[in-house]
C-alpha cells in the first residue's frame, strides 16, 4: 500500500509539473493582452504627466500616401518640441543612454537629438495579436533561454509578458516582420572626413509559414530564410549570402552559405554569426549587429534591468524618404541628425554580459527595446576593458501598411575610431519594400546560390 501511495504521489507530481510547464503564463496574465496591456504586451496607459499618451490602436493603412511601395510621412511638417545638444544634455541625462551622452561629448558641435511629440504608432494585424497571446500561453524557454519550445504554431512574440532579460530579447528576434519580402537596401561606412562608398544589396526574407514547397518537418526549427545578393560596387557584385535562421541555435546552429562570384564556389559560412565580420562592412560591424541584434543568445548572461522612459529614435519617416539622397544623410562622424526624429517612450532595459568561458568582442551590451514593438532602439557596446566602444541606434519607422515594426536605417557609431556604419537605407532604391512575395523553398537552398549570383 505504501509503495502504491508513493507511485500515485509521484505520478500526481509529474502531472502537476507537466501542466505548469505547458503554460508560460497563466490564463489570467495572458488575458491582460489587449485589455490593460496592448495586444503585444506594452503598457496601454500613458504616463503620469501625459508626455507619453495612451496606446489607442496605432496607425492604420492609408495613414499617409504610399508611392511605389514607399510609405509616406503621417507627421510631415511637425516641428520638434525641443532639441537636446551638448550644451543642455546634462538637463536630460536621466532619459538618455550612456551611448547618447558619449555621442554629445565626441561630437559636441554637430550631434543633436530633436525631440518630437510622442506618437504611439505601433500596430499589427489581428492574427498577429492572436499569435502573441498563443505564445504567452504556450512558449517555453529551453537550454536556459537559448532556444524555444511550443513556439512553432504561433511564430511571433515568444514572450509578450516577459519574466527575464533573454525573454525580452526573444521578443525582438521573433517580432512580426510582415510576410515574405524583397527589398533593395544600401549600406555605407563613411571615413572620418565623411567620404563614403555605397554598398547595394538585394535582400529576400521568407518565412516557412508563407512559402511553397516547404517540408514542415525539416523547417520545424526554422524561424526564417534570408538571401542577400551584393549588386554594387562592381568588385563585390554577385556575392550571395544564404541563411537558414534556426529557432534553437544551440541544438541546430544557424546554417549559412556564401557564393563567391570571383571563385564561382559555394561554401559553408559558419563565421556569419556572433562577432564574425558583417558583409562588406569594412570591419565596422559584426554579424550579430544586423537588425540591432540577431542570432543565438547563448554567449551572454541576460539581466533584465526594468522599464524606463527615454528619448529614442521613433517614427523616422522623414529619414527613409525617397526624396533624400544618401549624400544628404551621411555626414562626418554621424548621420545628419536634422533628418532624425526622437520621442519619449517606455523601453525595456536589458544588460548582456559575456558568460565565463565564452568570447565575444563585445564583452557587455546595454540594450533598450521599445515596449510597443519590441524592436531594439538603442544598444551600447562595451569592449573587454569595460570601455564604451560602439553606440547603436535603430531609427524606427513603423510600417502602417503592413503592421510591421521596421527601421528607416540602423546606425552603429565607433566612438574610438570616429567612424560609423549605416545599414538598411532605401532612399535611392528603385522602389520600397515589396511584401507578400511567394518564393519556393528551392529558392533558398545552397544549389540555388550560383544562379542568384550571376552578374
Amino acid at each position: 500500500m505504501r509503495k502504491i501511495n508513493v507511485l500515485t504521489c509521484g505520478a500526481l507530481a509529474l502531472t502537476l509539473l507537466a501542466s505548469s510547464v505547458m503554460a508560460a503564463v497563466s490564463q489570467e496574465e495572458a488575458a491582460k493582452l489587449g485589455t490593460s496591456l496592448t495586444p503585444l504586451g506594452g503598457q496601454k496607459e500613458g504616463n503620469a504627466d501625459g508626455s507619453i499618451p495612451a496606446w489607442t490602436g496605432g496607425l492604420k493603412p492609408g495613414a499617409a500616401p504610399v508611392v511605389n511601395d514607399f510609405i509616406g510621412d503621417p507627421f510631415e511638417g511637425e516641428q520638434p518640441l525641443f532639441t537636446i545638444t551638448a550644451a543642455n544634455a546634462e538637463q536630460y541625462k536621466d532619459k538618455l543612454t550612456p551611448g547618447q551622452l558619449a555621442m554629445f561629448k565626441r561630437y559636441a558641435s554637430t550631434y543633436k537629438i530633436p525631440v518630437y511629440k510622442t506618437q504611439r504608432t505601433a500596430a499589427a494585424p489581428q492574427v498577429i495579436y492572436d499569435a502573441a497571446k498563443k505564445s504567452a500561453l504556450n512558449t517555453q524557454p529551453v537550454d536556459g533561454g537559448n532556444g524555444l519550445s511550443n513556439f512553432g504554431d504561433s511564430h511571433y512574440y515568444a514572450f509578450p509578458i516577459p519574466k527575464n532579460g533573454v525573454e525580452v530579447v526573444w521578443n525582438h528576434m521573433t517580432r512580426y516582420r510582415g510576410e515574405n519580402q524583397k527589398r533593395q537596401v544600401a549600406q555605407a561606412a563613411p571615413q572620418v572626413n565623411g567620404s563614403f562608398t555605397i554598398v547595394e544589396f538585394e535582400d529576400e526574407v521568407a518565412f516557412p509559414q508563407y512559402m511553397q514547397g516547404v517540408d514542415k518537418d525539416k523547417a520545424a526549427n526554422v524561424l526564417f530564410y534570408y538571401k542577400q545578393r551584393v549588386t554594387a560596387p562592381s568588385r563585390l557584385a554577385g556575392n550571395v549570402l544564404l541563411v537558414h535562421e534556426t529557432i534553437d541555435q544551440v541544438k541546430e546552429p544557424r546554417l549559412a552559405w556564401i557564393y563567391n562570384a570571383g571563385q564561382r564556389r559555394v561554401r559553408r559560412a559558419p563565421q556569419v554569426a556572433y562577432d564574425g565580420p558583417g558583409t562588406a562592412a569594412d570591419g565596422m560591424r559584426t554579424a550579430d549587429n544586423s537588425d540591432m541584434y540577431n542570432g543565438s543568445p547563448d554567449r551572454y548572461d541576460w539581466k533584465l534591468i526594468g522599464k524606463k522612459e527615454m528619448y529614442v529614435p521613433y517614427n523616422n519617416y522623414k529619414l527613409q524618404s525617397p526624396k533624400l539622397k544618401y549624400s544628404e544623410i551621411l555626414k562626418a562622424g554621424h548621420i545628419n541628425q536634422d533628418l532624425t526624429r526622437y520621442e519619449l517612450h517606455r523601453v525595456w532595459e536589458v544588460e548582456a554580459t559575456v558568460k565565463p568561458g565564452e568570447r565575444h568582442i563585445y564583452a557587455k551590451r546595454h540594450m533598450y527595446f521599445d515596449e510597443d514593438t519590441w524592436a531594439a532602439v538603442e544598444v551600447d557596446h562595451y569592449d573587454g576593458r569595460g570601455q564604451l566602444w560602439r553606440v547603436g541606434e535603430g531609427y524606427v519607422a513603423n510600417d502602417y501598411q503592413q503592421g510591421v515594426a521596421s527601421y528607416a536605417a540602423q546606425g552603429l557609431y565607433d566612438l574610438i575610431a570616429g567612424r560609423y556604419i549605416v545599414l538598411g537605407m532605401v532612399n535611392e532604391s528603385k522602389r520600397g519594400v515589396q511584401f507578400g512575395t511567394t518564393p519556393n523553398s528551392a529558392d533558398f537552398t545552397p544549389a540555388a546560390l550560383r544562379n542568384a549570383g550571376v552578374r
